[in-house]
């Protein structure tokens, strides 16, 4: 991989361990230590991802028309700035609030910016370059919470005081590390995304776009149940926070330590279309698992069943977005389905928090089910009004 691919990797398992401290405890910790309903919690977490998108949609802007340097390096004095404030003020609601509000805008700027520097700076890379990242992102979430559950345990405030350290190391490690950013991108990507917009063929590619991204919003609006309601839930029935943050430090080694055996199968199966069809009926798997589950155990079966899924569904959708970019607006496109996922993280929790306070966690279940055959038509409908599709086809592969 090129030099700028291992940097890009180095710093997203710095930044998302320094959040996997925080990010899978904040419902229990606004539930269970600070009083406040799912539903609250989960609307609060709602402005956090809504936050998330606008900052995925102004760091893919500035990407293409700007400074990728200057675009990460604002988004991470953001989002650094307010963990350090979030260690000393995360007693009262409104503070921590802020905090997350901030936290979420700072960090959606910084993340179309990673993934459109692995396209750019190894275009011939294809999907390994953003599952490069991808996997970074989740040894960050292995180790991040492998450790946070137990930190947790002792005190919360310990949680806090990790992810900003972490964060800050983070920020070290841009203004130093990469300097050269704008340098180095594939300088063909940096036209104007004015001088782009009036295209047809762009247009066309943006509706496809946007009829791929409402697959990916169910199936991250099902994904964020395991950070908020399945959380909650398994506190309820008696499972240990330490066992619960466990979870995902199996999702984060899992999708570490498998991928010379997913290798196997995407060199075999190259089409990201695919890897979706494949990975959307595994991914329903889980959810009948944890509908049924009532001990840690199963809770960890769905939790790997969950993991083998996302691992050929998360990196095949910016691989889809890329090739359907047209040159000056791959910032761009990389920040839509970023703000997508960061939509689905959104809405997720607070209408699940909604489900269950009104009915139970099964009525839940049920409805995920039903939501999760969506993916399956938006994947197989995506491209069907772009003109040169085929072209688009072999791209992706």
């Amino acid at each position: 991989m090129p030099r700028y691919i291992w940097l890009l990797v180095i710093a997203t398992t710095i930044s998302v361990t320094g959040g996997s401290f925080l990010w899978p405890l904040n419902t229990i910790y606004m539930h269970n230590e600070l009083g406040k309903s799912l539903a609250f919690a989960g609307f609060i977490l709602m402005f956090n991802q809504g936050a998330n998108i606008v900052g995925n949609l102004v760091g893919g802007i500035l990407f293409d028309k700007f400074s990728a340097y200057k675009t990460i390096l604002l988004g991470t004095f953001l989002s650094t700035g307010s963990s350090i404030l979030l260690t000393f003020n995360h007693e009262s609601i409104f503070a921590y609030s802020i905090c997350l509000l901030l936290i979420g805008l700072g960090s959606g700027i910084t993340w179309p910016v990673m993934f459109a520097m692995a396209g750019s700076v190894w275009p011939e890379g294809g999907r390994r370059a953003f599952n490069a990242i991808y996997v970074a992102q989740n040894l960050g979430v292995a180790l991040g919470a492998t450790i946070g559950g137990f930190v947790a345990s002792i005190s919360f405030d310990y949680i806090f005081m990790a992810n900003a350290a972490l964060f800050f190391v983070f920020t070290l490690m841009v203004v130093f590390a990469f300097k050269g950013m704008d340098e180095e991108r594939n300088r063909q990507m940096h036209t104007s995304v004015i001088e782009q917009s009036g295209k047809i063929k762009d247009k066309s590619k943006f509706t496809a776009l946007i009829i791929l991204s409402i697959g990916f919003f169910v199936a991250w609006f099902a994904y964020s149940q395991w950070q908020s309601t399945i959380a909650s839930y398994t506190q309820d029935i008696g499972v240990p926070l330490e066992q619960y943050s466990s979870l995902w430090a199996i999702n984060g080694f899992l999708i570490v330590l498998g991928q010379p055996v997913l290798k196997l199968f995407t060199d075999r199966i190259t089409s990201p279309r695919t890897h979706i069809y494949v990975g959307s009926v595994i991914f329903l798997g889980s959810y009948l698992i944890a509908m049924f589950a009532e001990q840690f155990t199963m809770f960890a079966v769905g939790m790997v069943i969950l993991t083998i899924a996302e691992m050929l569904i998360w990196p095949a959708i910016p691989t889809l977005a890329n090739a359907l970019a047209p040159q000056g607006r791959a910032g761009f496109y990389q920040g839509f389905v970023n703000s997508i996922a960061a939509a689905g993280r959104m809405l997720g929790p607070f209408i699940g928090g909604l489900v269950v306070d009104f009915f139970n966690i099964q009525v839940l279940f049920f409805g995920l089910i039903v939501l999760l055959f969506i993916p399956f038509f938006t994947t197989k409908l995506y491209d069907r009004g772009i003109v040169d599709s085929e072209q688009v086809m072999e791209k992706e592969a």
